[in-house]
C-alpha cells in the first residue's frame, strides 16, 4: 500500500483527493495536513466525508510525517516553494498550484517537475517523481487542441472561450463568489491575460514548434458549482470527417478522453474524470467543444491519474466514476 500525505488538506481540491482516495485500493492515507484548521475533525469541513470509515475521528494535523511515499500539495499558488524546504527529497511530489508548470520555474533544488498532462506525455510521467498538475482551463482547452497541434495543424489564430463554476477559484471568500453575487448572474475576466495561458501556449509550442499565431482566450465566471466547457475554433483545411478521425486515433489510448458525435452539456462529466469532446465544422473554421469537471480531471482526478502512472497503477485506478446526469 503506497503512503499518501496531503498538504492544504481543507481546500476543495484536497477535499476531492480524500473522496477518491479512500476508495482506491492501492494507497492509505496517513497525514492530511492544514494549518489553519490544525486539530480540528476532518469530516466537520469535509461535510460529505461523514461516516466514511476511514475519515471517523481523524483530525488535520499540523506537521507531514517522513513516513510517506508521495505527497499531494494542495495549498495554493505560490505556497508550494514554502512547502518543499520541508519535505525530503525522497518523497514524491504533486504539486497542483501553478508553481512549476512553466519550464523555466520547474526545477526546485534537486527537483525537476514534469507538466502531468497523461494524454500528452504519459511514459514521461511514469519516469518521474515530481509533477506540476496542469490547471482546469489548460486542461480543458489542451485536450480540445493536442490533436492538431500533434499533426502540425494548427495554421491560425485560435479563439476560446470558455465558462467555469464558482468552485474553480477556490475555498477561500472573495466578492465573486458571494451567492448573492453569483447566482443568476455570468461574468467575463482576466480577458486574454488568463494565468493558464502560459502552460497552454507552452505546451502548444512544445507540440508544433512552428506555431507563430495568437490565442485568444475569454474565460467566464458562471453560475454553477463545478464544471467546464470549453468553446474554441481555428482555421482547418480538412473535412469534418478527417478531423474527427485525427481526434479518435489520437485519444486511442487515452482512457479518460472520448469524441461525442453529439452536442455535449457539462453533466455529462460531473463527478467524473472525463473529457468528452465534441467537434462540428462550419466552412474552413474546425469547431471544438470540450468538457471536464474542473475539481477532478482538472484537478484532483487528474493528479491521482498522475499517480497511478508513477506507481505503475492501472491509469483509471479509483477513477471509475460514473456522471452526476439528473
Amino acid at each position: 500500500m503506497i503512503e499518501i500525505g496531503i498538504i492544504g488538506g481543507a481546500g476543495y481540491t484536497a477535499g476531492e483527493l480524500i473522496r477518491l482516495m479512500i476508495h482506491h485500493p492501492k494507497i492509505r492515507i496517513k497525514n492530511i495536513v492544514s494549518k489553519s484548521h490544525t486539530g480540528e475533525l476532518i469530516h466537520l469541513i469535509h461535510q460529505d466525508l461523514l461516516g466514511e470509515i476511514e475519515i471517523k475521528n481523524r483530525r488535520f494535523i499540523h506537521d507531514l510525517s517522513k513516513e510517506i511515499d508521495i505527497v499531494f500539495l494542495c495549498s495554493g499558488h505560490g505556497e508550494s516553494r514554502k512547502e518543499l524546504h520541508h519535505i525530503s527529497e525522497n518523497i514524491k511530489v504533486i504539486d497542483l498550484s501553478q508553481d512549476f508548470r512553466i519550464k523555466i520555474q520547474s526545477i526546485f533544488n534537486n527537483r525537476n517537475f514534469v507538466y502531468g498532462l497523461p494524454e500528452l506525455q504519459k511514459e514521461t510521467i511514469k519516469k518521474s517523481n515530481n509533477i506540476a498538475n496542469p490547471g482546469c482551463f489548460a486542461t480543458a482547452i489542451l485536450l480540445a487542441i493536442l490533436p492538431l497541434a500533434k499533426n502540425q495543424l494548427l495554421k491560425k489564430d485560435i479563439h476560446i472561450s470558455a465558462i467555469t463554476g464558482s468552485t474553480g477559484s477556490g475555498r477561500k471568500l472573495s466578492d465573486t463568489n458571494h451567492f448573492s453575487w453569483r447566482t443568476n448572474n455570468i461574468s467575463a475576466y482576466k480577458i486574454f491575460k488568463h494565468q493558464h495561458l502560459q502552460e497552454i501556449e507552452q505546451t502548444i509550442h512544445q507540440v508544433q514548434n512552428n506555431f507563430v499565431s495568437k490565442i485568444y482566450f475569454v474565460p467566464y465566471r458562471g453560475n454553477f458549482s463545478r464544471g467546464i466547457i470549453t468553446t474554441l475554433y481555428t482555421y482547418s483545411i480538412l473535412s469534418l470527417k478527417e478531423n474527427q478521425e485525427i481526434y479518435k486515433e489520437y485519444y486511442t489510448n487515452h482512457p479518460f478522453v472520448m469524441i461525442s458525435d453529439i452536442n455535449i452539456d457539462i453533466k455529462q462529466v460531473i463527478n467524473t474524470n472525463k473529457c468528452i469532446l465534441y467537434l462540428i465544422q462550419d466552412k474552413n473554421q474546425l469547431i471544438v467543444i470540450s468538457i471536464i469537471d474542473n475539481l477532478i480531471k482538472g484537478a484532483s482526478g487528474q493528479a491521482i491519474q498522475n499517480m497511478n502512472l508513477m506507481f505503475g497503477f492501472d491509469e483509471t485506478c479509483g477513477l471509475r466514476l460514473k456522471s452526476v446526469r439528473f
